[in-house]
């Protein structure tokens, strides 16, 4: 997971500039006349624009707080998140018109190593960045032939035009596209490409929907089904700078129920939930599912969505 950093967490670049000092004129001394007050603000406005910053600052705590939750949830991230299917990997192949094998890749965000390990098994010549120590520490338990260094996506720290593939497997949301895209095209090759992928829940199936929407219930501040649906060039990259390619893939998984809850479990939003009130939404959706799934195997069915922004040729 690559973690967007905020203005609590950029040192600045330099000291704060002092006010200048200006010399009195005729205008700064005191006249005869008595100076006119400044008009006030009105105390709706002010009252408004207080409420605003306090919602922004309560809304940046809360994606700081969830974007540090995985170094916790390491191990259980690792054992029970699914992994990716094999047609991913070939859209990749199809869409960059090369193969991986050989290729030098800088998987971003790279967590445990869910996607680096596919990747690394095409061939790929790869790389992992990732910024959290609880993780990468769980990737190189996981994955300890496979280089992973620390950093995020708003500052990769690698040379310049050193890849010939950029990719964020359920990452690039953590990232500021502001940053991110310029570093994106630093780091790839003329011809490079950027790709962007997520497993989603597929909401067409009728148990996918209803346990979703269970979920939007037990977290109903949050608009859990927008954050999940957000995957046009316009989200990837708000300037425009690259012209994405879309492709959706489904595949399905077939695990223990166990297995299925601890997946949900180790998502950003359970992770920074009470233990109380998750316990108690995991034991009321265990007694739901298992009237869909008796014997106990949970059918998961996932449409990854891959974007896909290819840099101009040299």
């Amino acid at each position: 997971m690559t973690t967007p950093p905020t203005s609590d967490d950029r040192a600045p670049d330099a000291p704060a500039t002092p006010p200048a000092t200006t010399s009195p004129t005729s205008d700064d001394r005191t006249s005869d006349a008595p100076a006119t007050p400044p008009a006030a603000t009105p105390p709706a406005a002010t009252a408004t624009a207080a409420a605003r910053a306090q919602g922004s600052s309560a809304q940046a705590a809360t994606h700081r707080a969830r974007a540090h939750s995985f170094n916790a949830a390491a191990a259980q991230y690792a054992a029970n998140r699914p992994s990716y299917p094999p047609a991913l990997f070939d859209a990749l192949e199809e869409l960059t018109g090369r193969p991986l094998e050989g290729a030098r890749v800088v998987d971003v965000g790279a967590g445990t190593g869910l996607a680096t390990a596919r990747l690394h098994e095409r061939g790929a010549d790869v790389i992992a960045v990732e910024p959290g120590a609880g993780m990468a520490a769980e990737f190189r338990r996981t994955l300890p032939g496979v280089p992973v260094v620390r950093g995020n996506g708003n500052a990769l720290p690698l040379a310049g035009h050193s890849a010939a593939l950029l990719t964020y497997a359920q990452s690039w949301h953590w990232t500021d596209p502001a940053l991110a895209v310029p570093e994106a095209l630093r780091v790839l090759r003329p011809g490079g490409a950027l790709a962007l992928w997520w497993n989603t829940e597929a909401l067409d199936v009728p148990w996918i929907a209803e346990s979703a929407r269970r979920v939007d219930r037990h977290f109903a501040g949050l608009n859990l089904s927008a954050e999940k649906r957000n995957f046009d060039a316009r989200f990837a990259d708000p300037t425009g700078t690259l012209d994405f390619v879309h492709r959706e893939i489904r595949w399905s998984r077939r695990v223990p129920l166990d297995i299925h809850l601890a997946n949900l479990g180790s998502h950003s939003v359970f992770l920074t939930d009470t233990e109380e009130r998750a316990a108690a939404f995991f034991a009321e959706e265990r007694r739901h599912l298992l009237a869909v799934f008796p014997d106990g195997l949970v059918e998961e069915t996932y449409d990854v969505h891959l974007l896909l922004g290819t840099t101009p040729p040299a």
